[in-house]
């Protein structure tokens, strides 16, 4: 039996104050929408943005799609009531912005109750105790890079000098059983730039890539959705342990290569994954 896996390949930003934006969402082909009360919403609007996001929770609409609340920081003006009105809402996960230690996890925790807790990390502090953090974060939980702010608060230029903290990040993740989101990419109207920058984050190990366009959305889900060629390695794989001679044994030769449990274990996910980002797919199947 594959594991079951909701797909997060592409978890799109949009500003809670923007009707229209939240609207179009609803019919948009990402597996996240994240609605921001933070850094997309200007502090004079901040409570309107808050009371819009509740009803457009309320109101649903958004299908198989993850939702996810960004809250202001409870360093913040706003912090303390955006928890408030989220920890009653039907949604997937709060999302808490510039996360630095543990401790910071769980006075989110405390406030939210049963909701899961997904973080930013974007600050230099966090880099330094991204175990703690990820450890502390809970069931259902994520890491979402902030790489804008991150690499501003390093004072770095260019992606490459975020990689060593990129990967320790999805290190943390891992080892805690955490969804890892990449950062953003601001220049949405270069496609291949764009391309290049979400296949190097597949290659890394994250789960998928948080964008600001809807221009992004196909590209980032082709980029984090397995190849036909992974498909059908991933099926021989796991038709080559079912066979009866190789029950029970721990490795296997397939196409002159050794292929071990964690080989299948990876396979039947790549296999999962497909199925679940192609539900037409999955329906023919079963059928």
């Amino acid at each position: 039996m594959l594991p079951e896996i909701r797909p997060c390949r592409s978890a799109l930003y949009l500003p809670a104050s923007n009707p229209r934006a939240i609207e179009k969402a609803r019919g948009l082909p990402c597996d996240a929408v994240i609605l921001d009360l933070e850094d997309a919403v200007a502090p004079e609007v901040k409570a309107d943005a808050r009371a819009a996001a509740v009803v457009a929770f309320d109101v649903g609409g958004f299908g198989r799609r993850l939702t996810v609340l960004r809250v202001n920081g409870l360093d913040t003006d706003w912090g303390a009531g955006d928890l408030a009105a989220a920890a009653d809402l039907p949604i997937d996960a709060v999302l808490a912005p510039k996360i630095e230690t543990a401790a910071d996890v769980a006075l989110y925790r405390e406030r939210l109750g049963g909701q899961a807790l997904w973080v930013m990390i974007e600050t230099a502090r966090s880099a330094a105790n991204l175990q703690a953090i990820a450890d502390a974060v809970g069931p259902d939980g994520a890491f979402v890079l902030g790489t804008n702010d991150l690499a501003l608060e390093m004072r770095c230029a260019g992606r490459a000098a975020l990689l060593p903290v990129l990967t320790l990040a999805i290190a943390a993740a891992r080892a805690a059983g955490l969804t890892v989101l990449d950062g953003v990419r601001n220049d949405f109207s270069n496609v291949e730039a764009f391309l290049a920058e979400a296949e190097q984050g597949r290659d890394l190990g994250f789960d998928g890539k948080t964008l600001i366009h809807p221009a992004q959305i196909i590209a980032c889900n082709t980029v984090f959705t397995p190849s036909a060629d992974q498909v059908a390695r991933a099926r021989a794989v796991v038709a080559a342990f079912a066979l009866p001679e190789h029950a029970g044994k721990g490795a296997i030769r397939l196409d002159g290569r050794m292929a071990e449990r964690l080989h299948l274990a990876e396979a039947q996910r790549t296999l999962a994954l497909f199925a679940a980002a192609n539900p037409a797919y999955a329906a023919a199947k079963d059928a």
